[in-house]
């Protein structure tokens, strides 16, 4: 069993982490950056990123010698653990944005436990944007986060979240006609969690995915939404865990809806 103290000292830390990460890839930010790509040309790396990843792992470890570390730049384990702590750490979450100047992204750190997020912090360097939560708490700069109360799917603004593979590519156009038919209105900011802190703050009705995310994409954001009142769920309507086929998220007045439309046909 965990204290009270022993959540709030591990929230801290996330927001201690993201805080310092997210300065020093300020640093580097609007200047001559070398950018390499991983999987495809819209993967982008930069060794901005090796480096803040770096700074918070050797951070998190100095202090949680035992835990494991998860992160998108790591060659160790990619995935969070099924049973025991672990942090889970996006170093630049919306590198290809980063990188071109455009200042939608953030430094991401999260603390889950028995492989479910339980405090994180989301900061956005460059408009100063601090969003955390733990138990019981969701903020943002510091004043509570609520998600949007909106009930009619057609003035929803919805956020796809895929990524750049071509499986990825060809479920974000489905999804996308989806919204455009069935929803308001479409954003896509390229940084999945400043989507998700979004729809923790309301600045966002929903964000979707119909494919499986990675780690660092979501369990910050997750333990956002959810601390602050909102619902995520995976396309079958079911708890989100890591690992799950699909994400979908919202404030919950009208979580059945992108259950309905997103979730699989039941023909």
């Amino acid at each position: 069993m965990t204290s009270t103290g022993e959540d709030a000292d591990r929230l801290n830390r996330c927001v201690a982490a993201a805080e310092s990460g997210g300065d020093l890839a300020l640093e580097s930010f609007r200047s001559e950056l070398a950018v390499d790509t991983k999987r495809g040309p819209m993967d982008a790396v930069t060794e901005v990123d090796r480096a803040v990843q770096r700074h918070v792992f050797d951070g998190l470890r100095a202090e949680y010698p035992d835990d494991p570390v998860v992160g998108e730049e790591s060659d160790a384990s990619k995935r969070v653990p099924d049973d025991g702590p672990a942090w889970v750490v996006d170093p630049i979450d919306g590198t290809t944005n980063y990188a071109s100047g455009n200042a939608n992204w953030v430094t991401s750190v999260a603390f889950c436990r028995d492989g479910e997020p339980v405090a994180g912090a989301n900061y956005a360097p460059v408009t100063g944007d601090l969003y955390a939560a733990g138990p019981g708490r969701a903020t943002r700069n510091g004043e509570s986060a609520s998600p949007s109360t909106t009930t009619d799917p057609e003035a929803f603004l919805v956020n796809p979240l895929f990524g750049t593979s071509p499986d990825h590519r060809r479920e974000l156009h489905a999804a996308a006609g989806t919204v455009l038919s069935s929803f308001g209105d479409l954003r896509r900011f390229g940084c999945a969690q400043a989507a998700l802190s979004g729809v923790a703050c309301g600045e966002l009705d929903a964000a979707v995915s119909t494919v499986e995310l990675h780690d660092w994409d979501t369990a910050a954001g997750v333990c956002l939404i959810r601390e602050a009142g909102g619902v995520v769920t995976d396309v079958h309507g079911d708890r989100w865990v890591p690992g799950a086929t699909g994400l979908l998220a919202s404030g919950g007045a009208a979580h059945d809806e992108l259950v309905a439309s997103f979730g699989p046909s039941s023909d």
